[in-house]
């Protein structure tokens, strides 16, 4: 059974929430994503990814201030919480411990 349920695009989510500290909201870290992977995303999976870690309790978020430019909107900033830490570090110990559990044979197989 999973100690912590984390996939791909949700771990890539996270460590960008991480990356953008104080400036993580949902168009920084589409921008972010997309920026570092050369990868499109959009709008609705984030936004859907977001909800998902702040339902496990991984994220959390707060409103900022409403701005003009937003109609009003304030900005959604999001942060990782311990419980996210926590996964985010079994899911790189895991992810980790496969790569060292590769015998040596399959990285000198010939590819034909």
């Amino acid at each position: 059974m999973k100690k912590y349920q984390l996939g791909e695009f949700e771990e890539v989510v996270m460590l960008t929430v991480g990356v953008l500290f104080d400036e993580a909201y949902g168009v920084s870290i589409k921008s972010e994503i997309e920026s570092r992977l050369e990868r499109s995303v959009s709008v609705g999976a984030l936004q859907t990814a977001l909800k998902r870690l702040e339902d496990k309790g991984y994220l959390k978020s707060r409103e900022g201030e409403s701005t003009h430019e937003r109609a009003g909107r304030p900005k959604k900033y999001f942060q990782i919480t311990a419980l996210g830490k926590e996964a985010m570090q079994f899911t790189r110990r895991t992810r980790e411990d496969l790569w060292k559990a590769i015998p040596d044979v399959v990285w000198n197989l010939k590819m034909g």
